[in-house]
Order: C-alpha cells, then structure tokens, then sequence
C-alpha cells in the first residue's frame, strides 16, 4: 500500500513537471529575442539601402569600416545614405520600439491586451502638445522654446500625454481597482476634448503651419534628421531604461494590485514610473513623426501569443519587434507608390485597424461594455 502511494505520488509530481517544462518558455523567448535582434539588423540595412541610390550594404558597411565613406560611395551616395536614409531608420527604429514597448506596459498596468496609447487617448493629448507647440512657438510658448530649443516639440508632447494619462488613470481607478470598460470610453473622452482643442489651434495656424500639420497630423518618417534623432532619441532611450526593471512587478500586477503589494511590489511607485515612461515615449515619438497608430496594440499581443505574457522578455521582444516593423513599413511607404510617398500613419492605420477589430471579437466575452 505504501509502494503505491509512493509510486503514484512520483507520477503526479513527473506529471506536474512535464506541465512546467511545457508552460515554461524562457528558452523560446531567448531564442525569440536572438532572432529580432538579427531582424532589427536586416531591417535596418534594407532600410538604408532600398531607394533610387545604387549603393548596396556591402559598401556602405565598408565606408563606416573604414571611416572614408569616399573610397567605396560616390558623394551622391553618401548623402543619401548617412544624411537622409541612416536617420531616418535609426528614428523610426527608436520611435517604433518606444510605441510598442508603451504599448506593452500599459497593457500590463491595466490588465488588459486591449490598452494602447493611441486608443485611449494619450497619443491625441500628446498631439495637442506638440501642435500647441508648433502653432505657439512664435508667441506665447516663445520662452518654452527659447529654453529647451530642438527639445521644445518632444517636450511639449511628453507633457500632453503625461497630463491625459494621469487624468486617465484617475478616472478609470477606484478603490483601487482599475475598470476596463471606464478606461476605454474615458480614453476616447479625453482623445476628443484633446482633438478639439487641436482644431483650435489648428484654426489659429498661418498657411506655412497649416502645411506642415497636414503632413505630420497622417504620420511620416519623411523629414527625419540627425537633429531630430537628437532631439527625440535620448528622451524615447531615456524612456525606457527604467522598463526592465518593471518587469517583476508587471508581472505581479496581473494578479491584482492587492497580491502585487503583498508579493512586496511598491504598486504605486510603478505606477507612476511606468505613466511617465509611457508618456515620454509616445510624446517623444509623436512630435517628431506624427499619429502612427497601433503598433502599440498589435506588437505586444502577437508576442505575447508566441513567448507568453512574462515582461521579462515581452519587453525588450516589444522594443525590437515594434522597431523592426516600422522600419519595413516605412521601407513599404516609400516605395509602393514611388516616386511618392505613402503617409506611414495611413500604412498602420489600414493593417493595424483589422487587426484590432480581430482582438476585439476574441475579446469581447470579458468586456462588460
């Protein structure tokens, strides 16, 4: 009788740790993360090769080698490819990293796959921001400007969407308990008040304005110079350094603010890290791009369906995933009706939005709406 219940508490327990190797995908996630990181690279180097220059990446890759550009590109070459093309991937790298990493985080802080900046409002409130900046530069935000110079815009909109986020998360939270149903229709409360009072500005901008935020309201990586890299980059960088260190109590947090607080999380203090982190990111990201919507949404959840839901590694998968899609897609913007240019924002809009309506139907048993 005892050899029996020895023996059949052995085949729970081989049973019990077959279930936890099959669960566990740490090694698919590392793997996962060795890939993208390999992406990021590809992604990059077609980038900055793909357009009406000759140049391939052999030559440039030997130029930055060498550190004389002119022994294997022709000075046509090496303006397009270190003045125009090399930013523009580096931004859209860090600006595709920083929206779907904020993405990540939010979902993580809401408890909710269907959070994203763009969706519930901070993306437009960052908006507000960097318009108010760009149409009241000359004048009443002059000193603002004068101040922080090439960081004015980035700033401008790191604080509107810092301002909408916090207003969201007081509104969607009581007694501790944030409700889902509160945070989308808030969010899309907050976004219209916030796209309102951009018409305003929009109705007080000049013809030269108004052309510069016709262009930038669709979203684009045309422009894109080292001095915006400059601008935007250390504050998205910025942005996410303290993310990894996020990672445990995100994890914590899906189980409930109360079981995250006695597993000895600091609920509040995350909170708060994890507001301004997003709000950086995406305001850093919009003011130099324009509206590029749902990476934020889309990058997260198909990582979380192939490596699982640990921050540990959906975060920094989300960084170069979300940076390596909007590298091709800018790539794609820029060719599929050359010698034009497609808006990168109408881009995602059109792939991003089906997608979203997919979730929304999987989702729609746990949304009490």
């Amino acid at each position: 009788m005892a050899f029996n219940n020895a023996m059949a508490g052995l085949k729970q327990m081989s049973q019990t740790t077959a279930r936890r190797r099959e669960g566990d995908r740490t090694a698919l996630a590392i793997l996962v993360i060795v890939s993208l990181v390999l992406v990021s690279a590809a992604a990059i180097a077609v980038s900055i090769t793909t357009g009406a220059s000759n140049a391939s990446i052999v030559d440039v890759i030997a130029s930055m080698l060498s550190g004389r550009a002119e022994n294997a590109l022709s000075i046509r070459d090496r303006i397009v490819i270190f003045d125009i093309r090399l930013p523009r991937a580096i931004l859209g790298f860090l600006i595709g990293g920083g929206l779907a990493v904020s993405g990540a985080v939010m979902q993580g802080l809401f408890r909710n796959p269907l959070a994203d900046p763009g969706l519930i409002g901070v993306s437009a409130g960052s908006s507000l921001g960097a318009v108010a900046m760009i149409v009241l530069g000359g004048s009443v935000l002059a000193p603002v400007a004068h101040i922080f110079g090439i960081f004015s815009l980035p700033i401008a909109a790191f604080v509107g969407g810092l301002i909408t986020t916090i207003l969201l998360y007081r509104i969607a939270t009581r007694h501790g308990q944030t409700s889902i149903a509160t945070m989308l229709l808030a969010g899309i409360a907050l976004g219209s008040l916030a796209l309102a009072a951009t018409g305003i500005l929009i109705y007080m901008a000049d013809d030269r304005q108004l052309r510069d935020l016709t262009f930038w309201s669709m979203g684009s990586l045309a422009g894109s110079t080292w001095s915006k890299v400059a601008g935007a980059g250390p504050i998205i960088m910025l942005s996410l350094l303290p993310l990894p260190f996020m990672a445990r109590g995100l994890n914590a947090l899906t189980l409930g603010e109360a079981a995250a607080f006695h597993m000895g999380v600091a609920v509040q203090r995350l909170k708060n890290v994890a507001i301004v982190s997003v709000a950086a990111a995406v305001g850093a990201s919009v003011a130099v791009s324009g509206g590029i919507g749902f990476v934020g949404i889309v990058v997260p959840h198909i990582l979380r369906m192939v490596i699982g839901p640990d921050h540990r590694f959906l975060l920094p998968a989300s960084a170069l995933l979300g940076g390596s899609l909007l590298v091709i897609a800018d790539v794609v913007a820029r060719t599929i009706v050359s010698p034009a240019e497609l808006p990168i924002g109408i881009l995602t809009a059109g792939v991003g939005g089906p997608f979203f309506l997919w979730m929304l139907l999987r989702q729609r048993s746990r949304l009490s709406l």
